[in-house]
């Protein structure tokens, strides 16, 4: 019989008994073994398979000082503060052009790698940050749905795939990922999942689960027997503990998976030393760490990043052209990183918002919450351009601008021409393709 520390590395337990948190990694410890430990692709579901990483713009970013209309006068009227000129822009059109903040996204047009849609909406919007999100992340105006976009796309197109084939560095799990079989992975750090926050009773919890970690810990009389049959629901049909083990066994167990996987994830994060340069914005290091995830071997098939502040209802522009530089600073990094693992072909990022802001700017030098904005994706796959058509600014629906272009048929695109997956079992219709995709 193999000792508890190989069981938990090499067999089906792995990291969890299924339904214990964080299990996450069960299958992945299975494929961890030396031979394929140094690998810098990814190897469970197959090296050529492609990435999608998904950037939230939390708090409703505003589109037009985001995609600026400068050669429209009803903009510059309706903004007499802050409203940005021509010498504030990158020039896309003799209509629009991107707030200059984004030097590097400027570039990636120029260079065909950049798509920017306009006006991007839904059908009755809504200016709730948590219904609107919802919305986006369901892919469902009707806020009837159970489960997300992504979720779907998991449960439609990754049958049998690792739990780690949607990882999310966010807080709480997303919407989005919602999912009848395997909803992904969720955390905002992989060091939170360790016992070391500090010391005193926290640093005796780190040896006491080191020591249940440990080949003697097997000599135990009282450990509960482990083999593949075991793994089930106890008599009292707890989930995540194993077919006639303990209270206090089950809870041991727990506190292993949590330590184990976590030395898993930060093995597998250690592995691939970057050369690029990151800054030190949340945003950008967890963009960091998803680069490293995809050289060092994790077969996800979707990262879920989250970059906030953009409820800019007072002293806007300062702030927003901060948000939208970050942005553009750690896409400029994390796109190099990818390129320089030639993994540039496989990996296409892709933003949203929950809304706009409305088109008059407000009497504290802000936006409050509209409706239509843009969205953006980037990378190799991506055929650079404008795509939609610009929304009216004096044609408006209660002071906001009309969507031109329905969100889902971006997911569309981005699920039928990058992740080679028909759209409408996911999208639960069919809506027409953008030609994003080159």
């Amino acid at each position: 019989m193999k000792t508890r520390r190989d069981f938990l590395r090499t067999t089906l337990l792995g990291a969890s008994a299924t339904w214990t948190v964080p299990g996450f990694v069960n299958q992945t410890f299975a494929a961890l073994d030396q031979s394929t430990r140094d690998k810098a692709t990814q190897f469970t579901t197959g090296k050529d398979g492609p990435i999608l990483v998904v950037i939230q713009l939390a708090g409703g970013n505003d589109g037009l000082n985001t995609l600026v209309p400068y050669g429209d006068d009803a903009y510059h009227k309706a903004r007499t503060r802050i409203h940005k000129t021509e010498k504030d822009i990158i020039k896309l059109s003799d209509y629009c052009g991107l707030n200059a903040s984004m030097p590097f996204m400027g570039s990636l047009y120029k260079e065909g790698d950049l798509a920017v849609v306009q006006g991007v909406g839904y059908p009755n919007p809504n200016r709730s940050h948590f219904v609107s999100t919802s919305i986006w992340e369901t892919a469902d105006p009707s806020t009837r749905s159970n489960t997300g976009w992504i979720g779907r796309y998991f449960d439609n197109a990754c049958a049998g795939a690792d739990p780690t084939v949607g990882m999310s560095f966010n807080k709480t799990q997303p919407e989005s990922f919602g999912a009848l079989k395997n909803s992904g992975v969720c955390l905002s750090s992989p060091e939170l999942y360790r016992w070391i926050h500090g010391g005193g009773q926290q640093a005796q919890a780190e040896e006491f689960f080191a020591q249940l970690n440990s080949p003697d810990a097997d000599k135990e009389e009282d450990a509960a027997p482990i083999d593949g049959a075991s793994i089930g629901m106890s008599a009292g049909g707890k989930p995540g503990t194993v077919k006639g083990e303990s209270n206090l066994a089950f809870l041991e167990r727990v506190g292993m998976d949590a330590r184990v996987s976590s030395k898993t994830i930060l093995e597998i994060a250690a592995k691939y030393k970057s050369k690029i340069s990151y800054e030190g914005t949340p945003l950008a290091r967890s963009l960091n760490l998803v680069s490293r995830m995809i050289a060092g071997g994790l077969p996800t098939r979707v990262f879920y990043v989250s970059h906030g502040g953009f409820d800019t209802h007072n002293n806007q522009i300062n702030s927003h052209d901060r948000l939208l530089s970050q942005l553009d600073s750690a896409l400029k990094s994390f796109l190099s990183d990818i390129k320089s693992q030639g993994n540039e072909s496989r990996v296409s990022v892709m933003t949203f918002s929950e809304f706009g802001r409305r088109v008059g700017e407000n009497a504290s030098g802000g936006t409050d919450h509209g409706q239509g904005s843009c969205m953006f994706l980037a990378g190799a796959p991506v055929k650079g351009g404008l795509f939609g058509k610009h929304p009216s600014l004096t044609d408006l629906s209660q002071g906001d601008l009309k969507f031109t272009t329905d969100f889902r048929s971006v997911y569309a695109t981005v699920l039928e021409d990058f992740m080679k997956t028909p759209s409408a079992p996911i999208l639960k219709a069919a809506y027409p393709k953008l030609g994003l995709i080159g």
